[in-house]
């Protein structure tokens, strides 16, 4: 049970294991001022065990295929997520979501890793529609699908709860016919 996908050479995608959960933990750890900015899930990580309980649940969703859970890895290390959540077999569809630690943003990695990603659930699954939920104000995670073709379906008004208060997010969405003629 376990799936990778290249980008390029000492660059991928790659479902993580139990065994991760120290390392991810001193990421999001060391990190956590910089996530909290726009990601919920933060102050409930608290221990290690917390990230190792994350990552039963993130092989439990696969296994029962409601979501697929990635590390993005960068020259040996692991740098960030990226994950096809809330998958919905009847309708074909799912939400993409993703976060990557500050060193390596504004390198592109993420628009690649987000490609990569979309070429995976449009060839090896029977997905037709993608989306991407990100809070108005979060200008870098919204480029991710401006860049990538998305179209800006509309804003989800308070959709987000942030800690203490509710945020607007824009949703993009990309079908699969739109991803064939663009390439």
């Amino acid at each position: 049970m376990s799936l990778t996908i290249p980008i390029a050479e000492n660059f991928m995608l790659k479902m993580r294991s139990i065994e991760d959960a120290e390392a991810i933990f001193e990421i999001t750890d060391t990190n956590r001022p910089y996530l909290r900015e726009w990601l919920p899930w933060v102050d409930g990580t608290k221990t290690v065990e917390d990230t190792r309980n994350f990552l039963k649940k993130c092989l439990d969703n696969y296994d029962n295929g409601s979501a697929i859970d990635l590390g993005i890895w960068f020259e040996g290390k692991w740098v960030g997520s990226i994950g096809l959540n809330k998958i919905d077999t009847l309708n074909r569809n799912a939400e993409i979501g993703y976060w990557l630690t500050p060193e390596y943003s504004g390198r592109g990695l993420m628009t690649q890793a987000v490609q990569a990603l979309i070429t995976y659930a449009y060839t090896e699954t029977k997905l037709n529609r993608l989306v991407i939920m990100a809070a108005i104000e979060n200008t870098k995670s919204r480029a991710i699908p401006e860049r990538l073709g998305f179209v800006q379906e509309g804003v989800c008004r308070e959709e987000g709860w942030l800690y203490d208060h509710f945020v607007d997010l824009a949703m993009y969405a990309l079908v699969k016919s739109d991803w064939v003629n663009k390439k």
